[in-house]
């Protein structure tokens, strides 16, 4: 620590008239975890830094990432991201000092936010207490009825955790604590869309469903993402090309893609007949955004990635949350500052990299203005014409996009006579 040079701890300076601002996934814990969730994506991170990793983020990371997160940002707003594995696994003690910690690091015009995502088995009423007079929003993993819950997320033991999630919500409310559902789509839900929709919204009551689908190549253990074998991905439409291939290209439990297109197109019309404006979906605020001219509301939908990154419990920073392994790793924030890392040439290369790599077949699409290629991380198949970098989800968000696209100018024209509205009141 003696022999790193004070620059490079230090935020990384910017021209007049540029701002800074980036996002970063915290894992104070790593992949430790008391679930052992069948499609869990993260779980197999604890072998990446070997078994004499203490997982815990230590008290000098913890301070040090926060100085350096506030610092190196010029945003009125900063928000602290927590994850796992589960963090609440630290106890409320550790939250108690992110908290001390952040107001001793915040300049006077900063507002600093929280939110923390939870399976949401160790929330109690004191958790509850805290949350709410410190303001966190709260993610509660929650994949709709008991059935669809506990056919992936399962504890260690292999019991099942419906009740301990749905007693966190309960709970959650009671307090008045702020959350979000997050449902992961995977190969079964996704052929029950309205059930798990209509329950989220009757009996979770969140303040936003999230809705995140399903994607993990056969090869996730091993093989970072984009180090694949071109050559031997599928064809799009090719049976390997869909979970029920004994060949596939994808996990078992991977949403199938037309699946995918299937739930959200369900989901769409009975929310756009029931509930606009009242009920919030991510995928559907995020569409009518871009459908208005306005910038992609989630990362992966937007033109260019880059500025979301992801923070191992032992200080080392990586490109993104779905980009934790050697080959993606910026640096470590006790050795060089997360935003020097951020805006380095290496990590600009790979946020400017999802629009270079971007098949003919998308560059012609109708719908790459909302599209943009969706995830890197899930361009795992290739083209009719066999040029490789086709996002696997391509068919069911063609065929999404294509499903709301005829309503759009009706919203629209809602949505800005609404705001004349607000306007001259």
């Amino acid at each position: 620590m003696n022999r790193v040079q004070i620059a490079d701890l230090s935020p990384c300076p910017v021209g007049p008239g540029v701002s800074r601002a980036y996002h970063a996934m915290i894992k104070p814990i790593g992949a430790i975890c008391n679930l052992d969730c069948l499609y869990c994506y993260y779980l197999h991170k604890k072998d990446l830094l070997g078994s004499n990793s203490k997982f815990q983020i230590s008290d000098e990371i913890l301070e040090t990432h926060i100085q350096q997160y506030i610092e190196g940002q010029d945003r009125d707003e900063v928000v602290f991201s927590w994850q796992g594995g589960e963090p609440t696994l630290l106890g409320l003690e550790f939250f108690h000092k992110v908290v001390e910690l952040e107001q001793k690091h915040k300049r006077p015009h900063q507002r600093i936010e929280n939110d923390l995502q939870t399976n949401g088995t160790l929330l109690n009423d004191d958790w509850g207490a805290f949350l709410k007079e410190h303001r966190f929003l709260v993610g509660l993993s929650i994949d709709g009825p008991r059935e669809l819950h506990d056919r992936h997320r399962l504890a260690k033991d292999g019991q099942p955790t419906f009740d301990k999630v749905f007693a966190a919500a309960q709970m959650l409310h009671r307090h008045g604590v702020l959350f979000n559902a997050l449902c992961v789509v995977n190969r079964v839900n996704a052929k029950r869309p309205l059930d798990v929709y209509r329950f989220l919204k009757n009996e979770i009551e969140p303040w936003q469903m999230q809705f995140i689908p399903c994607v993990e190549p056969k090869v996730f253990r091993s093989t970072a993402p984009q180090m694949w074998n071109m050559d031997s991905l599928p064809m799009q439409d090719s049976p390997a090309a869909h979970p029920a291939a004994v060949d596939s290209v994808v996990t078992e439990w991977s949403v199938d893609p037309d699946d995918w297109g299937y739930f959200l197109c369900k989901v769409w019309d009975d929310w756009y007949r029931r509930d606009f404006g009242k009920v919030f979906v991510n995928y559907f605020e995020n569409a009518v955004a871009t459908w208005m001219g306005k910038d992609a509301q989630m990362c992966v939908h937007h033109e260019f990635c880059g500025k979301n990154v992801a923070l191992e419990h032992d200080g080392s920073l990586y490109s993104c949350d779905h980009y934790v392994y050697p080959e993606y790793k910026l640096g470590n924030i006790l050795e060089t500052s997360g935003s020097r890392m951020v805006f380095s040439e290496k990590q600009r290369a790979f946020g400017f990299n999802k629009f270079h790599s971007l098949p003919t077949q998308c560059r012609k699409c109708d719908y790459l203005f909302a599209c943009n290629g969706e995830c890197p991380k899930n361009r795992l198949l290739r083209t009719p014409s066999g040029e490789p970098g086709l996002n696997y989800l391509c068919s069911g968000l063609k065929r999404f996009w294509a499903h709301i696209d005829p309503i759009m100018p009706e919203i629209k024209r809602r949505i800005e006579k609404e705001e004349s509205l607000c306007t001259t009141s």
